[in-house]
């Protein structure tokens, strides 16, 4: 994988030019991307801004997210050749730290149910996750330095486990989601792939220009609650197995590590996820429902199908049920510093068919609170398998340098 940081340090220095390192990254794209199918669009002429601390940064968009240079197809035939009038916001954001824009990169249908192409980097056989498919599997494939996801259930998180790469969905709303297909708005979030946790504390600082989501000292000694989400299932073997090393690594250097069981409020939020996307669903899809229905991917109009009887008051208090969440939640970081969980259920599924399963994942998502994917361990067939990392609304900063803990200590194992 290509390093940001690296590369950051190297234009510094002067040892390579911001166009030399976007011209390798073009390199690598047209060497790969033929057999991982990342990519949805390629943009022409591309060159490094020449100032801004991502100068020299190829990145690449998810293909929900509006680029004004490029088709925003949204992985659907009903969108084939739409092109927004301008940049999304967090584009625009990129852009003005210096970041070239290299390319769309592919999503499942709307960034749902429908799998893209793309093919999972660290082994063909196994669906890349989705819906942030193509941004996971450029960054794994070594053809990118960063890409932006979106995750309304666990679209990043998820992804970046199967592919073994890092990646934050930041808090809630830290990068705007204006400019970027709706599927629910209490839940999408905009968030960052990239080779290791430096390299997304790096970005995410650049972009939103704040300084203090920089690396900084090392934690010595964060409190960490391990939780399994008993009310979500059992896991597999691998993923459990991927905790203990990372909760048994982080304990060995330094940390205070215990299991905690998270409260029933948490267990009822989580049920309530379902209810808030769907119900949002309906009404961000309403067009497309109604009047493309024949058209719409298979598998989301099944889905949209099954929900469409979800009344306003079934909605109404699964809010009231992720605002009781979020207060509990509150209180379990009085506690503790990080929360350490599962990233996924296990390995990256075989085939296309699936792109996994989001059951570790969307209570996070819709508690709004920051998440780290860190990958762990590899399982059988060479497959990655991430541990998540987990910090309080708002402490994007904690949860980054949380999750360069544990990255750092599994280094060194």
């Amino acid at each position: 994988m290509i390093s940001l940081s690296e590369l950051q340090r190297r234009i510094d220095s002067g040892d390579l030019s911001g166009d030399a390192a976007i011209a390798q990254s073009l390199q690598a794209i047209d060497a790969l991307d033929k057999t991982i199918g990342a990519f949805v669009c390629r943009a022409e002429n591309v060159r490094s801004s020449g100032k801004g601390p991502l100068r020299g940064i190829a990145v690449g968009i998810k293909d929900i997210i509006d680029t004004a240079d490029l088709p925003t197809e949204m992985g659907s035939k009903i969108y084939r050749g739409w092109r927004p009038r301008a940049d999304a916001p967090v584009v625009m954001m990129l852009k003005q730290a210096g970041a070239s824009i290299v390319g769309k990169t592919a999503t499942t249908a709307f960034a749902s149910r429908d799998p893209a192409a793309t093919l999972n980097p660290r082994n063909p056989d196994h669906t890349p996750g989705g819906s942030s498919s193509g941004s996971a599997a450029a960054v794994a494939a070594g053809m990118i330095p960063l890409a932006l996801g979106t995750q309304t259930g666990g679209s990043v998180i998820r992804p970046a486990s199967f592919c073994g790469v890092a990646a934050i969905k930041p808090s809630f709303r830290l990068l705007p989601t204006v400019g970027v297909k709706c599927f629910s708005w209490t839940l999408d979030t905009v968030g960052l792939f990239a080779a290791g946790v430096n390299d997304l504390a790096r970005a995410l600082s650049a972009v939103t220009n704040r300084p203090e989501l920089l690396p900084g000292a090392a934690i010595e000694k964060p409190r960490i609650g391990v939780v399994t989400q008993d009310f979500a299932g059992a896991p597999e073997a691998a993923s459990s197995e991927a905790l203990r090393v990372a909760a048994d690594t982080a304990a060995r250097a330094g940390a205070s590590v215990r299991a905690i069981a998270l409260p029933e409020l948490l267990a009822e939020a989580w049920q309530a996820h379902e209810t808030v996307q769907e119900f949002e669903a309906h009404q961000a899809l309403a067009w497309e429902y109604l009047t493309q229905y024949e058209a719409m991917p298979s598998l989301l109009r099944a889905k949209l199908d099954e929900t469409k009887g979800i009344l306003p008051a079934e909605y109404d208090e699964a809010r009231r049920s992720a605002n009781r969440g979020r207060k509990a939640l509150g209180r379990i970081f009085e506690e503790v510093d990080m929360l350490l969980t599962f990233s996924a259920p296990g390995v990256a599924p075989k085939g296309l068919a699936s792109t996994g399963d989001t059951r570790f994942n969307k209570l996070w998502t819709l508690m709004g609170v920051p998440c780290v994917n860190v990958p762990a361990t590899i399982a059988t067939g060479g497959l990655p398998v991430g541990v998540q990392v987990i910090a309080r609304f708002g402490n994007d900063a904690g949860a980054l340098a949380a999750a360069r803990f544990v990255e750092e200590a599994l280094a060194r194992k």
